[in-house]
Parts: C-alpha cells; sequence; structure tokens
C-alpha cells in the first residue's frame, strides 16, 4: 500500500504566493463583463460613456490597475503576468465600445469603408476627375488596398463587419515594437512595463480607430524599433555585420515603402525623428535617413503629385504660423459642461504625463545619457507646429509622436531608480555580502516601511488617477461619434434610393455611410460654408436651402438629410444649437417645396420637389384654403 504521507501537499503557500496576480485580473475582468451587460448606451448624455457606464466597470479599472501595480513591482514575477495585465488594460480600453455600440463608431471610420467599398466596386485608383477631392485617398492608397483585399479574403460584405474591433487589435499591434523599443534601453521590467501601461493610458487621441493612421504609426514604431536596434553601431565583425545590415535594410525598406504609401503626415514625422538623430550625432548611420527620404521624394514627385500641387499654396501660408497651425477653427471649439469636461480631462492627463516625463528625466538621470536618443526622437516632432495645421490635428498628432518617449521618461518618476551596470553589479556585492552576515532583527513595522513604504504607495493613486483620466478623455464625446442602428438604417435608405448625380444636403458630415456612393453622389455640409451664409440659413432656413439644392435635373433629385449625429457634433462643437438646428428641420418640414421621403427616431430625409411639383402642390393647397 503506498504511503501518500511523503508526497509534497498539492497546494502550498508557495504555490499559492506564485499565482495571487490571476485573484485581481480576473476579478477586474468579471466586473467589467458586469459592467458591459448592465450598461445602457440608447440614451448617452454630453458626457458620453462616462456617466452611461455601470459603476462596477469603475470598480474593475481600478483593481485592475492595482493589481498591475503589486505585479509589476514584484521582481519575482516573470514579465508575462505584467503583459497579461497590460492586455486586460486594453480590452477594459479598447475593446469596451465594440461590445456596448451595436454599430462602429466615428464618422470618419464610415468614411473609410466608404472608400474601401468603391476601390472593391471600381477595380482600381480613380483621378480627381472622376471623384473629385476623394481622390486624395487613391493617390495614398495602402490601408485602403489592403482592407479591400481583407475583406475579400474573409468573405464579408464590407469594412464594417469588423472595424468596430479595429482600436483593440491597433493597439496589440503597438505592443511588439514599444517593447522592442524600450528593451534597447533598459532591462528593467519594472520600468518597461510601467511605460507600456502610461502609453496605453495616456493615448486617448484616438487615431486608433480604423484608419491609416492606426497602421502608419505602428509601422512607424517598428522602423525606430529596427533604426535603435540594428544600426549605427561600430563596424567590427566584418563581412557578417555587413549582410546582416543589408538585411535589415531591406526589411526598413519594406516598412518605410508601407507607411509612404499609406498616409500623409506619418513619413514626415519619420523623416524629421531620424534626420534629429543623425544631425545630433545620436545615431552613426545615414542608410535609415536616406532610404526614407528617397522614398518619401519619389512617391510625393510621382503618385502623390496632384494633391500636392494642390494643396502647395497653403503648406508654404502654413509655414511659420504656430498660432494658426494649433488654432482651434470655427466647429471644433468644445460647448457645453460634458464637452469642456472631457476636453480638459483630455488635457490635465496629456500635461500629467508631460511633467512625469520631467520629472522622470531629473530623478533618473542615468536615462539622460542611456536614453538619450529616445529623448531626441521625443522631442522632434515638436518642429511640424511650425510646418502646418493639419487641419486643426497637428497639436494631437504631434503628441501621439512624442508618446512612446514621453511615456518610458514617466514611468521613469514612478519606478525605482535605474543603476548603471558599475551599480548594479556593487548593488549584486552588496547583496552577496549581506547574505553572508546574520540577519539583524527588525520589527514588522521596519521590515513593512522597508518593502511597502511610501516609495512603494505614493506612486499608486497617480497611476490610478491617470488610468480612470482615460475614460472621459478617449470616450467622453461617444455622443457625437456614436451613431445607432436607426441612423444607419436611414442613411442607407437614402443612398440606396438615391439615383446617380443626386445631391445630398446636410449640417455636417457626422453622420454613418457619409460617403456612400461618393462616385456617383455629390455632398454639401453649409455648416462648412462661410458664417455669413450659415446665418442666412438660420433666418430662412427652407427658402435659402432650396436655392442651394436647386439646379439638380431629373432623373438625378436633391435631398436634404437631418441625423441625430449632426445635431450632437453642432452642438458640442460650438457650431449652432440644438434648437437653431431644429428649427432648421421644422422649417423644411413645413415648407411646400419639400416633400418627406422617410424619418425615423434618429432623424428624416426630404426630397426638394422639381419647380413643377413644387407649383402644384402650392395650387392644392391654395384651393382647400378657399
Amino acid at each position: 500500500m503506498t504511503d501518500l504521507s511523503d508526497l509534497p501537499p498539492f497546494w502550498s503557500a508557495r504555490r499559492t504566493l506564485a499565482l495571487w496576480p490571476t485573484l485581481p485580473l480576473l476579478a477586474a475582468l468579471a466586473l467589467w463583463l458586469y459592467a458591459v451587460r448592465h450598461t445602457d448606451v440608447s440614451r448617452l448624455d454630453d458626457y458620453g460613456l462616462v456617466t452611461a457606464l455601470h459603476p462596477s466597470f469603475w470598480a474593475g479599472l481600478a483593481v485592475l490597475t492595482t493589481g498591475f501595480w503589486f505585479t509589476v513591482r514584484d521582481r519575482r514575477r516573470p514579465g508575462g503576468w505584467s503583459a497579461a495585465y497590460v492586455v486586460g488594460l486594453l480590452v477594459m480600453e479598447r475593446a469596451t465600445q465594440a461590445v456596448l455600440y451595436p454599430t462602429p463608431l466615428y464618422a470618419w471610420a464610415w468614411k473609410h469603408d466608404g472608400v474601401i467599398d468603391h476601390l472593391l466596386t471600381a477595380g482600381g485608383l480613380q483621378t480627381a476627375d472622376q471623384i473629385g477631392d476623394m481622390a486624395v485617398y487613391d493617390q495614398w492608397p495602402g490601408f485602403f488596398a489592403a482592407q479591400a483585399a481583407l475583406v475579400r479574403l474573409l468573405g464579408v460584405d464590407s469594412a464594417a463587419m469588423y472595424m468596430a474591433w479595429w482600436p483593440l487589435a491597433s493597439s496589440l499591434l503597438l505592443l511588439f515594437p514599444l517593447l522592442l523599443i524600450y528593451r534597447t534601453f533598459t532591462e528593467d521590467r519594472r520600468l518597461i512595463w510601467t511605460a507600456v501601461w502610461l502609453f496605453f493610458v495616456a493615448n486617448w487621441v484616438g487615431q486608433d480607430y480604423f484608419s491609416p493612421q492606426s497602421v502608419a504609426f505602428a509601422l512607424h514604431l517598428g522602423v525606430l524599433a529596427v533604426v535603435l536596434r540594428r544600426y549605427g553601431r561600430s563596424g567590427a565583425g566584418g563581412g557578417s555585420v555587413r549582410r546582416g545590415q543589408a538585411v535589415w535594410t531591406i526589411v526598413l525598406t519594406v516598412l518605410v515603402m508601407a507607411i509612404v504609401i499609406s498616409h500623409q503626415l506619418t513619413p514626415a514625422m519619420l523623416v524629421v525623428s531620424l534626420l534629429a538623430l543623425v544631425l545630433l550625432r545620436r545615431h552613426r548611420d545615414w542608410v535609415p535617413v536616406a532610404t526614407t527620404v528617397v522614398i518619401f521624394l519619389a512617391w510625393c514627385a510621382t503618385a502623390a503629385l496632384p494633391f500636392l500641387s494642390a494643396a502647395l499654396p497653403e503648406m508654404i501660408r502654413a509655414v511659420g504660423d504656430v498660432g494658426g497651425n494649433v488654432e482651434r477653427g470655427y466647429g471644433a471649439t468644445p460647448t457645453g459642461a460634458g464637452a469642456i469636461a472631457t476636453s480638459w480631462a483630455a488635457r490635465l492627463l496629456s500635461g500629467s504625463v508631460l511633467l512625469l516625463a520631467a520629472a522622470g528625466l531629473w530623478r533618473q538621470p542615468v536615462l539622460r545619457y542611456r536614453a538619450m536618443p529616445l529623448l531626441v526622437i521625443t522631442a522632434a516632432p515638436l518642429p511640424m507646429f511650425v510646418a502646418s495645421s493639419y487641419g486643426s490635428e497637428m497639436i494631437f498628432r504631434v503628441l501621439m509622436f512624442m508618446l512612446p518617449g514621453v511615456a518610458l521618461f514617466a514611468a521613469a518618476a514612478l519606478s525605482p531608480k535605474v543603476r548603471t551596470l558599475a551599480a548594479a553589479e556593487a548593488a549584486a556585492e552588496s547583496r552577496v555580502r549581506r547574505r553572508a552576515e546574520p540577519p539583524a532583527r527588525r520589527g514588522i513595522g521596519a521590515r513593512f516601511r522597508a518593502g511597502f513604504g511610501i516609495r512603494f504607495w505614493g506612486p499608486l493613486p497617480v497611476l490610478l488617477a491617470g488610468t480612470l483620466a482615460f475614460v472621459p478623455s478617449y470616450s467622453g464625446k461617444d455622443r457625437i461619434n456614436y451613431f445607432p442602428p436607426q441612423e444607419v438604417a436611414l442613411v442607407g435608405q437614402l443612398f440606396d434610393e438615391a439615383p446617380e448625380g443626386s445631391l445630398v444636403v446636410a449640417a455636417n458630415r457626422n453622420y454613418p455611410l457619409a460617403y456612400a456612393s461618393y462616385g456617383s453622389i455629390d455632398h454639401y455640409w453649409f455648416l462648412e460654408d462661410d458664417r455669413s451664409h450659415v446665418d442666412e440659413i438660420v433666418r430662412d432656413p427652407a427658402g435659402t436651402l432650396a436655392t442651394d439644392m436647386a439646379g439638380v435635373d431629373r432623373p438625378s433629385r436633391a435631398y436634404f438629410l437631418f441625423t441625430q449625429g449632426q445635431l450632437a457634433n453642432s452642438e458640442m462643437n460650438g457650431q449652432l444649437t440644438g434648437t437653431q438646428l431644429n428649427s432648421v428641420l421644422e422649417s423644411v418640414a413645413a415648407s411646400p417645396r419639400f416633400r418627406l421621403v422617410t424619418e425615423n427616431s434618429a432623424g428624416a430625409v426630404y426630397e426638394l420637389r422639381q419647380p413643377e411639383e413644387a407649383e402644384g402642390t402650392e395650387v392644392e393647397e391654395g384651393g382647400g384654403k378657399r
């Protein structure tokens, strides 16, 4: 008979200690699942998802952050635990909207879906003579061509079938190049994973949605990782080193080409970063910057030349106009308590991370030398303020491109001291001596203060506050960005029924499917017109709009589209108030010049009658009054 008393216990205190990080992680995800099942997004207010979320979501985020902090500060924990917490953070940050909302967010994501659909329908690229201003997307077709191939490969109707999950996918895509960049300058897992956490917490700008920028930014980080890790080293090693450099040059060329053919701004940011490394003597190899510049200029001089030729005068005027480049234009000013609170939350979050980065550089002087190339790359995008406004978005894009470096230096303010190699060896010898000496008797309080004192607990509230602030910064404008199924159905019906050559008039472009059939349907968004003309529309909505929409001959038609997405965007971005826009709708609805086509709870579509139809309607109404 076997004696089981000599076998080690199945469960021990050591095994419990090894697996305890699973408890906060699983508890946080359980709270998240409960929250998404009990959150109602049918009626969003001006605070977006912030006030709609069930309280258990906030509890889950706090538990996740606390568990991550205890895990990442424990040297005995393998890096896999920290990675699991970061993935959990991305799920709670980036997958919540995909689970809660039945339709994809962001009018721009719907626009990109329209570009992909047009590319599939047309079967190739087209010029400005064929599709007007939308030809700019055909001059940078990389992302759209890849997505068109993916749509065909998956056998789905359109990219709308999966683009709601793109923020999560694109964020996961950033994880690997970020780790490579950070590991170039430090082996301290605590510093690395805290930096990764801060990067995703502070990356509220929203460029992770279904867009060329989301992929181009990941490729941008990939190029920087290759350059920092594989270039600028000494020539020792002979032929094997040169062969390795040749291989990495090929990899670099492929990555740069993918960026250049997909996005307008990212190649310029990459050139500025690589050029700064070389000119400031923080890099010794000209191959990366020369390769990038040649490919970038070649594309600008060929495929992108039509757009650049037309935009060049405006681009030249913007150079040096820093105030104008960072100034918000009409329709971009937060209005109302919710929009202002969201704007300030984002500003405070970014400002706090920047201040932490400055504190980290002051507190950890070794990083000023060891990570100087990353510091150069971090500051390199700042001169772009002088170059262009980029549609009033340059300030957000500069912040995003600075963020990888800012996050590492900010993490240094929250992490233990980063030692040089000599200091690390001295510390190791000191630990060996302490083990050889008899242990000193210390009380429980002294041991607690040594292991979990203010240096351990102090950064946790900072990390927790930043993590919670991400939600209003990222999701506080969901009233603008979310389009309910009724709105999607309304707009879809309009474009299904509109004959070729028709005109669609709307307040602004904030509605789904706004670019459906853009090769055959024209658009006019009157809030983007001169302010004087907008005032004319407010004074006499039906009359002014009827005049604007005249001249569309049969079989084409002119339509007026009103949706809740337009109303939300106008109210929260300082265009027209809800009262003013509703009066426009009421004027159109009461005018005999317009005929109701369809309506539902999300909006309405009216058609401008032809002159003979309008006259007949007026005669009938006059006869009835007699």
